[in-house]
């Protein structure tokens, strides 16, 4: 593929000065015309290309305003069938390295492990890169507030890998609840089948054998920021998210997607405390199951509302009316209000009233939310606008949802229930929480200054 000449916005990144001291002026800044000419395209690098990372970086290469510059990965082998697909790019084991030299780079895909997202987010956006990110956002809850403080910051456009927000069911979801088709909510439960097959390391201790590290993997930097320690197949390539050092479990990889409707709908925001029951814990991975609510105090016109995750094949009782023989998806949401339910399928799926015989006589509400043209297709879109806010899950939303979701890490971690203090970003009855907030770092990983 041929990288298309320099843009305006290139030729200012290339004369700029070497390093990571330079600054990136957004097209909006500069005065560039809303919406992209016929041959402008966005100039995009993908950094953990391997897995998730390698299927958003193909979907996005296949964009007509899209083109992939350069590619970063720890592990040749995992990525091996990305790299394949883009002769002639430059390919980089080292993401500070590929944002030093590659000054055309445009945007960035960040496909890592959790515990690398904040720190190479951070660094894009410090120098001005657009930023598609996987979710959860970030591995802590510092982290996601920072990546919501820098992306405001900065102008750039961002968006988090919940791919069910830029959908249809999210967006009915909304409307049904806004005109008062079920009452009031007073309650949410959200549920999901991972970790089950997907990954075998939860509940479980780390491991002790040392195997060789495999020739085509940089272990050093797939550690990143985490502590030292042998290399073992029990943590990647995929088995990663069970580990606390490294994931969020499954909390991190499906209450981003299942959960997304109501801090949509609910403009959940931050609560005011969260409690979990879990399988028997350990030090070093997440439970087999887990059990959280969320308690979220009133909100403009809304009440408070409770918010239950069951993970591990655990699943919420029935909604209140159900048929008898009614059976749960694997993944979904159902909302309980003062006059009704609503059950939604997985990753923001389409929503339904329940029982089934209320659908019979439900009337279509009134469409009071744009639709959208595809998740990473309005991303690549408001990058070359310059539009922060036309990427619907763009840090400014995203980052907040993410802090959100990860102080139900504290209780689970802690074994007690937690009184939060949004503003100061506290554990008001646990200072032992502080330690789980704000990450040590290895020396030489930190976040960007």
């Amino acid at each position: 593929m041929k990288i298309k000449p320099s843009t305006r916005r290139q030729f200012l990144a290339s004369t700029a000065t070497a390093g990571f001291a330079f600054t990136f002026l957004p097209r909006h800044v500069l005065g560039a015309p809303d919406q992209p000419g016929p041959s402008e395209k966005l100039n995009i690098a993908g950094i953990g290309i391997g897995g998730q990372g390698g299927g958003v970086t193909k979907e996005i290469a296949g964009f007509p305003n899209a083109n992939i510059v350069a590619l970063c990965d720890v592990d040749m082998k995992y990525a091996a069938n990305t790299i394949k697909q883009y002769p002639g790019r430059p390919l980089y084991k080292d993401y500070r390295v590929m944002l030093e030299k590659e000054k055309g780079i445009d945007a960035v895909i960040i496909g890592t492990p959790d515990h690398w997202h904040a720190p190479i987010s951070l660094a894009a956006m410090k120098l001005g890169k657009h930023v598609y990110c996987e979710k959860p956002l970030t591995h802590t809850i510092e982290e996601a507030r920072l990546c919501g403080k820098v992306a405001a910051e900065m102008k750039v456009v961002t968006q988090m890998g919940n791919m069910g927000h830029g959908g249809e069911g999210i967006r009915l979801t909304k409307e049904w609840i806004d005109a008062g088709l079920i009452g009031a909510v007073k309650e949410a439960h959200v549920w999901s089948d991972r970790p089950g097959h997907f990954w075998d390391t939860q509940g479980k201790r780390a491991p002790t054998d040392t195997p060789p590290v495999p020739d085509t993997l940089d272990w050093n930097m797939w550690l990143g920021a985490a502590a030292m320690r042998p290399y073992n197949p029990a943590y990647c390539p995929r088995k990663w998210r069970g580990f606390f050092d490294f994931g969020c479990g499954a909390l991190g990889d499906m209450m981003v997607h299942n959960a997304d409707p109501a801090w949509y709908a609910l403009d959940l925001g931050a609560p005011e405390s969260v409690e979990a029951q879990t399988a028997e814990t350990n030090p070093d991975t997440f439970p087999l199951w887990c059990i959280v609510t969320w308690n979220f105090p009133a909100k403009g016109s809304r009440g408070p509302v409770k918010l239950v995750w069951y993970d591990g094949g655990k699943q919420p009782p029935l909604p209140p009316g159900s048929e008898p023989d009614r059976k749960l998806e694997d993944n979904g949401i159902y909302f309980v209000g003062e006059k009704g339910v609503i059950i939604c399928g997985g990753w923001s799926g389409a929503p339904r009233l329940v029982p089934e015989t209320a659908m019979k006589d439900f009337k279509p509400v009134a469409k009071t939310i744009e639709r959208g043209i595809g998740h990473r297709k309005e991303w690549v879109n408001a990058c070359i606008a310059g539009k922060p806010g036309d990427a619907k899950a763009g840090f400014w939303y995203s980052a907040p949802f993410t802090e959100g979701l990860l102080i139900g890490v504290l209780p689970i971690r802690l074994g007690k229930k937690i009184e939060w203090d949004a503003a100061a970003m506290k554990a008001k009855n646990a200072p032992e929480a502080d330690a789980l907030i704000r990450k040590k770092y290895r020396e030489g990983f930190g976040l960007p200054a």
